[in-house]
């Protein structure tokens, strides 16, 4: 297995920049997940790793050679797409060995290495079919096991689960987590699936617009965001966010609430502006009484998922707050609700920048206001 280095990769076409100027640094043996928005660079950013995409400017190296000109025959890779690319007319065993073939391998060593990694993915039993005789989730471990029999320096994953359903793409993410620890493959994985991303990455890759708004551990992006999109953008629900009022109190600065005034730390004592973006997850408002709440509404709608459940409150100003809520409760439609955030648990962002302010969310000070 090999690094990957991303140094000012930038994409145009003609005027049109897709992805404007990116660094990134994959190590060896590191699986990084690359999410965004459609249209947001993150297959065409993948598609020039692989050679399927010519680079505008600067550089890709994938282990110790800079591959910008070369093909993607010659950058030993392997690629798995989301429509699985198998030959209808070949079997099973024939499709995964086909790229061996084709690079001049032996049938004597073709062989071991298609049985061993169906071994892996656990089709041995339908390597004499055809693909149309296999279901989804079968045909793109089919694909996977191309990619495998190659030992490639690199996996690249283009949205391979897109295609499948709800509990299948279940399955098959937990297999291919499984596969990863197994194998310890570089690879670089792209889907619009935030929770597949949290899910399968070592490091997580937001991108917006062609550039890189985030790069992280699953869980540091989810507790510590350092844009408001990223903060919107990963975790479901999304984050709660709403423009606040910020003004002198008697501890320094307040957040200006509906019902309270929330004393907080702001960078130059709030001097960079006088309002700032509040954001509250949802597992992070609670309900609570009348006289400590923050917002008060009416529940418009209550989702029922089982394990938990998620209440959407219309706090007024054409403003829904999302709250999550125990299984066992019983708040409903049309039900009055008071709501109080966590205090450690506050994100604040720029109103202009939408950039984080808060660089310790815990070390906000929040004395009850009488």
């Amino acid at each position: 297995m090999a690094a990957i280095t991303l140094e000012s990769v930038r994409k145009a076409y003609g005027d049109f920049q897709v992805v404007h100027g990116i660094d990134l640094a994959i190590a060896e043996g590191e699986f990084v997940v690359l999410v965004g928005p459609s249209g947001c660079g993150k297959s065409t950013l993948l598609r020039m790793i692989a050679g399927l995409e010519d680079i505008t400017s600067g550089t890709i190296q994938i282990g110790n050679r800079m591959v910008n000109h070369l093909p993607p025959s010659e950058r030993n890779i392997a690629m798995v797409f989301q429509d699985y690319a198998l030959y209808p007319h070949m079997s099973v065993e024939a499709n995964m060995g086909f790229g061996l073939s084709m690079r001049g391998a032996k049938p004597a060593e073709i062989k071991p290495r298609v049985a061993e990694a169906a071994r892996i993915l656990k089709i041995e039993p339908f390597l004499e079919r055809r693909p149309a005789q296999l279901s989804g989730g079968q045909r793109q471990r089919v694909a996977m096991g191309r990619a495998i029999v190659r030992h490639p320096d690199a996996f690249l994953f283009d949205e391979p689960l897109s295609n499948l359903d709800a509990s299948l793409r279940i399955e098959m993410r937990l297999e291919m987590a499984k596969l990863h620890r197994s194998m310890q493959a570089t690879t670089v994985y792209v889907t619009h699936d935030q929770v597949e991303a949290m899910t399968l990455a070592d490091r997580i890759v937001v991108m917006n617009a062609g550039r890189v708004e985030q790069v992280g551990p699953p869980l540091e992006l989810y507790r510590r965001p350092q844009t408001l999109f990223v903060a919107r953008f990963i975790g479901s629900p999304t984050m709660n966010t709403m423009l606040c009022p910020v003004e002198a109190s008697a501890n320094g600065m307040a957040l200006r609430l509906p019902l309270q005034a929330v004393p907080v730390h702001l960078p130059g004592n709030g001097a960079v502006t006088d309002q700032v973006i509040l954001g509250i997850r949802p597992e992070d408002l609670s309900p609570c009484s009348e006289s400590e709440a923050w917002w008060t509404g009416e529940v418009s709608v209550v989702e029922h998922l089982g394990s938990q459940a998620f209440a959407h409150v219309d706090v007024g100003a054409e403003r829904l707050l999302t709250v999550e809520l125990s299984r066992e409760s019983t708040v409903a439609a049309g039900d009055r609700l008071s709501l109080r955030g966590s205090l450690p648990h506050l994100h604040l962002f720029h109103a202009e920048t939408e950039r984080r302010l808060s660089v310790a969310t815990p070390e906000l000070v929040v004395p009850k206001v009488s």
